[in-house]
């Protein structure tokens, strides 16, 4: 399976959300042992896997997260910002674009003026 295509603003998306759930698991810290943390942790990675798509960075985030007191550290944030550094933002291409992966060849570079090319192509 690929990768999904991130985009800034899905990027933007995963890290602002990632930031306010450990905010709220942190001010929620009464109810650490309810099943409502649990909860919130389950939506998060599902979440996280759409915004983002799969990364192993989810993995050890989700099962800290299921210990209690440790969702007081900010394991969420620093699973997304290590899922998505270092990974190319794609745009999306415009027909007619000859942008890389497109299939087609891109057009020979300029010559100066006064130059001509031959039948050749020398």
């Amino acid at each position: 399976m690929a990768p999904l295509p991130l985009t800034p603003r899905r990027i933007l998306l995963a890290r602002v959300t990632a930031g306010l759930v450990d905010l709220a698991q942190f001010a929620l810290l009464p109810a650490e042992l309810t099943p409502l943390n649990n909860f919130i942790d389950i939506a998060t990675a599902v979440a996280m896997v759409a915004l983002v798509g799969w990364h192993w960075a989810f993995v050890p985030t989700f099962l800290a997260e299921l210990v209690p007191f440790v969702d007081l550290v900010p394991t969420w944030t620093l699973a997304v910002l290590f899922a998505t550094r270092g990974r190319a933002v794609t745009t999306q291409a415009r027909p007619g674009d000859n942008g890389p992966g497109s299939g087609a060849p891109s057009p020979p570079p300029a010559l100066p003026p006064g130059q001509a090319r031959d039948a050749s192509g020398s």
